[in-house]
This record gives C-alpha cells, sequence and structure tokens, in this order.
C-alpha cells in the first residue's frame, strides 16, 4: 500500500477541495492506475471536510476498482497502526478515517 502524504491544504473546505482536484488528483489516479493501493494521509480538520474527502475517496476507490483507496487524517503512531490495518484488511476501499 502507497502512503501519500497531501498537504498543502487550504484552511476554507471547498478551496481544500479544488487544491486536492487541481494538485494531487492526476497523482494518486496516475499510482492507482498503476497497480498500488493507497492511503492518502491528511492532517487533521474540522467537520467542515468530512463531506468532501469522504467523496473523493469514494470516488476514486469506485473509479479504480479493484485497487483500494482510503484516507486517513491523523499524524503520528495513530496513522502507522491505520496502514498496518488497511494493509490486511482488503475488504475495506473508500473509506475516510479519522485518527
Amino acid at each position: 500500500m502507497k502512503r501519500i502524504a497531501v498537504d498543502g491544504l487550504p484552511d476554507e473546505p471547498l478551496s481544500a477541495a479544488g487544491v486536492f482536484h487541481q494538485h494531487w488528483l492526476a497523482h494518486v489516479e496516475s499510482i492507482l492506475e498503476a497497480g498500488e493501493d493507497v492511503m492518502l494521509v491528511l492532517p487533521t480538520a474540522d467537520h467542515t471536510h468530512r463531506e468532501w474527502r469522504l467523496a473523493i475517496t469514494a470516488g476514486l476507490a469506485r473509479k479504480h476498482t479493484p485497487r483500494r483507496v482510503n484516507m486517513v487524517a491523523g499524524e503520528g503512531d495513530a496513522l502507522d497502526a491505520s496502514e498496518a490495518y488497511l494493509t490486511k484488511a482488503l475488504g475495506i476501499t473508500g473509506q475516510y478515517l479519522e485518527t
């Protein structure tokens, strides 16, 4: 599973979604198309970011089946634990998780 640390997102949710689409989407899709599963890592954010993050993750998972893609918001050891779990949990895809 390839871990991609997404950074440089604005605080405002609509702007953050736009920056993700403009600067990160093509890169993520190229990795999925190369046959790798992906865990996107984003910094924690308030509840106003949940919907766009979930929509992007679910959309990528549907488009790139059977590849798996999940998004995890958090930092530190919790990310390592999430990655270890998701690597072994072969049925989990299209999920947005907050640590």
